[in-house]
């Protein structure tokens, strides 16, 4: 039996970095992961290859719709749907492979199979053909999440489908209806939008993005209608029958044509055939790995990351779980911020958040300043042809400490790390109307955004 200073399990963005970092602390390190691929939903299904058909898809929308204005003329513009997969494949096998070769460089020993407890300290791991056990002093579960199947709408991989396969239709579906009005279904909805699916977002709560204040959401949504996108908040599914995906808004039925029906709301921890019972770990009522404030279990040596433990379930918030996991291991000072995890909707515009919004912050009874800037008054903005939007800073009324901040324009998601950064060492709406940003560009918005909470910025009205 091999033995190792350090067994993780899932090569998701939580596990490979858990690895890599416990590995450049001298660990001797085993990481296991079912897929013949490192990286995980993330990499394999997921942010990477649902970014480059955005990406792609986003080249379509501009040669459609826009290039003209620019004095680009085209003619009619075609999608050659196999070649666009293609280049969304290479990207994924591009980056597998390059965790692959980081994990050799970092003398880890990978293991491909699925893994299961035998005992607190060791696991069986069954690959195709044979089955081996690996013991460890510790234990990082950093297993992921899969998605939300409805009960009365089970995933069949043709027509009720997951984002798993809303990554990989072999044609552009005629009807798309996209159930949940969340990231990955807005943004998948956007791809296939883009691409001439007529598409219908189909939301049971009052408005898409739930946890986005009310005027983001509500401007966001207007904007995804002007794109084409359908919206139908307050809707409960009901079942899927006959090509008709049918739900009900105060009494009233409601029926969508849909040639697909993307089930988006939601994923769940995945601990599936992890056997954690007999190694007598613990989980919650949600059934997510139960975790202390150093993300141990309740068993001595057992520790779990990301998706499957409270939290945003974010890879970037997973990669920094892992991070400090190992540090605690290595007996370092790790440290995570779980109050400051950015958020992004990776459409076009991008909407993204970090902190408290308006809304969450006046429910808590707070006394909140808040600034406002529209990229409208912005000059990169106006010469890119991106006004849409605006930047909206949330700060104490009575210390002008930043507390958090709501983004939607194009960007929004590059935009936010120098708000997360102010927020990080307790800036004020000030320190970040005082910092100098160059012009022209999207960033001086947020600076705008930052003077706006004292009604000082300099070119707004």
């Amino acid at each position: 039996m091999d033995s190792f200073d350090l067994i993780v399990i899932g090569a998701g963005p939580g596990g490979y970095v858990c690895a890599f970092r416990a590995a450049q602390l001298g660990l001797k390190v085993a990481l296991v992961e079912k897929r013949a691929t490192l990286g995980g939903t993330c990499l394999n299904v997921g942010c990477i290859p649902s970014k480059a058909l955005l990406h792609s898809s986003e080249h379509v929308a501009f040669a459609k719709s826009h290039a003209a204005e620019h004095g680009i003329k085209l003619g009619s513009v075609e999608v050659d749907l196999a070649t666009l997969m293609k280049k969304k494949d290479a990207v994924v096998t591009k980056l597998v492979g390059g965790v692959a070769q980081l994990a050799k460089a970092r003398k880890i020993t990978v293991v491909t199979g699925s893994a299961s407890f035998v005992s607190a300290n060791t696991i069986e791991v069954k690959g195709e053909k044979d089955s081996s056990q690996l013991t460890a002093k510790n234990i990082v579960i950093a297993t992921g999440s899969a998605p939300v199947e409805l009960p009365f709408m089970k995933f069949d991989g043709t027509t009720i489908v997951s984002s798993d396969h809303a990554i990989a239709f072999s044609a552009v579906p005629k009807k798309l209806v996209v159930v949940g009005g969340g990231a990955i279904g807005l943004e998948l909805g956007s791809v296939w939008a883009r691409l001439g699916s007529d598409v219908t977002v189909v939301e049971f709560l009052p408005k898409i993005l739930a946890t986005y204040d009310d005027d983001i959401a509500r401007n966001f949504t207007r904007l995804l209608q002007k794109q084409g996108v359908k919206v139908e908040v307050g809707a409960k599914v009901t079942g899927f029958a006959k090509g008709v995906l049918t739900a009900e808004r105060e009494g009233k039925k409601l029926e969508f044509p849909a040639d697909k029906v993307l089930v988006a709301v939601g994923r769940r921890p995945y601990t599936d055939s992890l056997g954690l019972e007999k190694a007598g770990v613990q989980l919650d009522e949600k059934k997510r790995i139960q975790v202390d404030a150093h993300l141990r279990t309740n068993v001595a040596g057992i520790w779990a990351i990301g998706d499957v433990v409270a939290g945003p379930m974010l890879a970037h918030k997973a990669e920094e779980d892992g991070v400090a996991v190992a540090e605690w291991i290595a007996g370092k000072a790790g440290h995570v911020n779980w109050d400051l995890v950015p958020a992004i909707v990776y459409t076009e515009p991008e909407v993204a958040s970090v902190g408290l919004g308006e809304d969450a912050a006046k429910a808590k009874g707070l006394a909140v300043n808040v600034g406002k800037f529209n990229f409208a008054a912005n000059g990169r903005a106006i010469a890119a042809d991106a006004t849409d939007g605006y930047v909206k800073i949330i700060a104490d009324a009575k210390t002008d400490k930043i507390l958090g901040a709501q983004i939607l324009g194009h960007g929004a998601g590059e935009l936010i790390s120098e708000i997360v950064t102010h927020l990080e060492y307790g800036g004020s709406a000030e320190d970040l109307g005082r910092t100098i940003h160059a012009h022209p560009t999207m960033s001086e918005a947020v600076k705008e955004a930052g003077l706006a909470v004292s009604k000082s910025a300099i070119h707004a009205l």
